[in-house]
């Protein structure tokens, strides 16, 4: 069997070197460096060839590419890079593989066209200079032979362990069986739906309630139609740590079959959780992990991936026997794992790893995004950036004395618009011109200065500069999935005549993003309890028309949960003083009838703290506790072990908070919860242009339901939902609101509910 590889993926492995060095130099820009390669070929000969396709094989490795440029009359192959800035910025570990780069393609020419001797040139573009530099040696072809059988030896040996992994990875998955014999109720209908999909490709949208195993009914028929599919990976996404601890769990139950499929299982971590020297910079000068870090890689990189469960311990313990950095052996492990377990932004953030990684290496992928009703209010924010003049102002009081100007233009519009700003809060139909300008100038002044003069990673012009970037990528993008407005800060609290103000590109609908996320998986599957109504997601997740759509039935009778909607109270932030006291004894009336663990869901933590206090007071009989803001896993954990089976008491939280998803409290550990809200966003200037948006993007009629009462409602479900886990559960859910009256309201409420009203 045939084993292909880039020739840049083929150098990248093998010819790395030396220390780890992310100092922050600015590189360019995609249409930088396609401008930078048109400007370099454009200034060679007549006969210059440009993009020229060449391959070779060695033994079963077979080896392509395209080398940038040829000229035939000097005999000279040219491997063209852009830089920014100063050519020393270009760290030695990237030349190295420049130079790898340029010689395999020598040599591939020298093959292809019976040269017997070649000069390799490597070509350094500055594109803001437009200066060349021209490194060049002259090799015959024998030498050139030679050190294109050096590579290819050092990735074989890889190589042939990776499709012994493979075959027996798809051989293994032929033969899987389901870990426990039979499906659940819903699971079956659920798996094949996704086995079709990740045979057939495209997308998925899958409502499927609690209690039927979605984390293994999805992941199971994924893996199961992997082979005949040819995947190369499967990524599964989850919002919370929850999620992704379900996926490790139901992984190792497939692992641990029979067929042993020893799927490599990698759990990505954050930074600031891997990171073994957080008060050092990350470069072989400051932390000696990243010090000879690509010589100490291909040792730590075997040693990890013979563990097969690529989990934080496993990775952390591999990277000390090795002494190379946790957190980038990870983002190395990615390459050769199976099925990579990692948070939305891995894949859908504008600089996302995991699809950079796919497109590079042009992998077929399955994505399986689990709980994706929260993918909404993550992309949104993704594809959110903000500029605060306070930032500014810090920026400006540690800049250099080059890039004070530019700072100040930038100073002088921002304080003008504010002037222009009559209300504290503004919408605008676009960005203005002139702050937008004076943003790109500043950035493009810092990108000059730091191209010459790097800055630490703590200073706060390379802050700014950070959030400068991402603010103009988006209002280059600005259209109607997107709010320009402008927030100015209390005067009164910073003594200015012209208080400061946040400027914000606030993404409203971030389909346009998603779309192209989506087109780049061969399949993806976005399963939830909640997707109702299918239109809304259709519409903000950016699904194509043709995304399939199954609704599992539920595994619960209408008897396991009574369901009591209390339209005599109003949660309405006008009526909340009133409602205080019928609330609270609503709470201790069902806990004397039936004493046990409930969960009180309030709108908001002042709301909590009133009825909590009330209920102290009124009922100090029933045992209560409470969540609070900014709690630490520490104290989360805490919370929810007051619900034990034998325990007592009510916990108070907010609605769409820590605990009203991804908490699973079975049996009598949970066996009744309030929502005293309908969870609504808040009304205010912000959302009301969210809804007014809403409504030009998908007519007048979904402005409210889009803006305000689809994502309150799913909140509401999701709630409710920790009540019934399993088939043997009973318990009670109190809908506190006389707007819970309403059809249009019950209408988004579970099909298996019977509604006592």
């Amino acid at each position: 069997m045939t084993y292909a590889v880039a020739v840049r993926a083929l150098c990248e492995f093998t010819a790395r070197a030396g220390d780890l060095d992310l100092r922050f130099t600015p590189a360019p820009s995609g249409l930088e460096g396609m401008a930078g390669h048109t400007a370099v070929t454009g200034r060679r000969g007549p006969g210059y060839e440009t993009e020229v396709a060449l391959s070779g094989q060695y033994q079963n490795l077979l080896v392509r590419g395209r080398a940038d440029g040829y000229d035939p009359v000097a005999n000279q192959l040219e491997e063209i890079k852009t830089y920014r800035g100063r050519l020393d910025s270009v760290r030695d570990n990237h030349r190295a593989a420049h130079w790898a780069q340029a010689r395999v393609y020598a040599h591939l020419l020298c093959l292809a066209r019976g040269l017997a001797q070649i000069r390799v040139a490597l070509v350094y573009f500055n594109v803001a200079t437009e200066e060349e530099t021209v490194l060049s040696e002259t090799r015959d072809a024998a030498w050139l032979a030679g050190f294109f059988q050096d590579q290819c030896d050092r990735f074989l040996a890889w190589s042939r362990t990776e499709l012994a992994h493979r075959q027996a990875r798809d051989a293994a998955l032929e033969r899987l069986a389901f870990p426990y014999g039979e499906f659940r109720s819903g699971q079956r209908e659920l798996a094949v739906a996704v086995y079709r999909r990740a045979r057939d490709g495209g997308c998925l949208m899958a409502q499927a309630p609690t209690g039927i195993g979605k984390t293994l009914g999805t992941l199971f028929p994924l893996l199961k139609a992997a082979p005949g599919s040819g995947l190369d990976k499967v990524f599964f996404l989850a919002a919370k740590g929850s999620g992704r601890g379900l996926a490790l769990a139901a992984l190792d139950t497939l692992n641990a079959q029979p067929a042993q499929p020893a799927l490599r299982v990698l759990d990505l971590q954050a930074r600031d959780k891997a990171c073994e020297h957080p008060d050092k910079a990350c470069h072989g000068e400051s932390c000696p992990l990243a010090q000879g870090f690509y010589d100490r890689l291909p040792a730590a990189r075997e040693a990890a991936l013979a563990q097969g469960r690529l989990d934080a311990p496993a990775v952390r313990a591999a990277a000390r026997a090795h002494q190379v950095c946790p957190y980038y052996l990870s983002q190395e492990l990615i390459r050769w794992s199976d099925v990579v377990v990692g948070d939305y932004n891995y894949y859908y953030d504008a600089t996302a790893m995991l699809h950079a990684l796919t497109q590079a290496h042009q992998w077929k992928v399955a994505v399986l995004v689990d709980e994706a009703h929260n993918l909404v209010d993550r992309a949104r924010r993704m594809y959110t950036g903000e500029l605060n003049q306070l930032g500014l102002a810090a920026a400006r009081q540690a800049a250099p004395k080059a890039l004070k100007k530019p700072l100040d233009g930038l100073q002088r519009s921002w304080t003008a618009l504010n002037k222009k700003q009559a209300e504290a809060y503004q919408a605008y139909d676009e960005a203005p011109a002139g702050v937008l300008a004076a943003v790109q100038k500043a950035v493009g002044a810092i990108t000059d200065y730091l191209g010459e003069s790097p800055l630490a990673q703590d200073d706060p012009v390379l802050a700014f500069y950070f959030e400068a970037l991402h603010f103009m990528r988006l209002a280059e993008q600005f259209g109607p999935h997107a709010l320009f407005d402008v927030t100015r800060a209390d005067g009164s609290s910073h003594g200015a005549k012209t208080p400061p103000s946040t400027l914000c590109v606030r993404n409203v609908v971030p389909a346009p993003y998603l779309a192209a996320r989506h087109a780049a998986a061969h399949a993806t599957v976005l399963f939830s309890g909640t997707l109702s109504p299918q239109q809304f997601y259709r519409d903000t997740l950016g699904l194509p028309p043709e995304a399939a759509w199954i609704d599992v039935a539920a595994p619960f009778q209408a008897a396991q949960l009574a369901v009591k909607v209390v339209g005599n109270v109003s949660t309405r932030y006008r009526d909340r003083a009133r409602s205080l006291a019928p609330i609270a004894d609503l709470i201790a009336d069902q806990y004397a009838r039936r004493p046990g663990n409930y969960l009180g869901f309030l709108s908001s933590f002042d709301y909590l703290r009133q009825v909590a206090e009330l209920m102290r007071s009124r009922h100090p009989q029933v045992p209560i506790w409470l969540q609070t803001p900014g709690m630490d896993e520490t104290s989360r954990a805490a919370f929810l072990a007051r619900f034990t089976e034998s325990g007592q008491g009510v916990g108070f939280a907010v609605l769409g908070g820590a605990f009203s998803e991804g908490v699973d409290l079975p049996g009598k550990r949970l066996i009744g919860a309030f929502i005293a809200t309908l969870g609504l966003p808040q009304v205010n200037a912000v959302n009301e242009n969210i809804k007014r948006a809403m409504e030009r993007r998908y007519g007048q009629a979904q402005g409210y339901d889009y803006t305000y009462l689809y994502p309150g409602m799913q909140k509401v479900v999701q709630a409710a939902g920790r009540v019934i886990r399993t088939e043997q559960d009973v318990g009670t859910v109190h809908l506190i609101d006389d707007r819970y009256r309403r059809a249009k309201v019950r209408k988004l409420l579970p099909s298996w509910w019977r509604v006592d009203a």
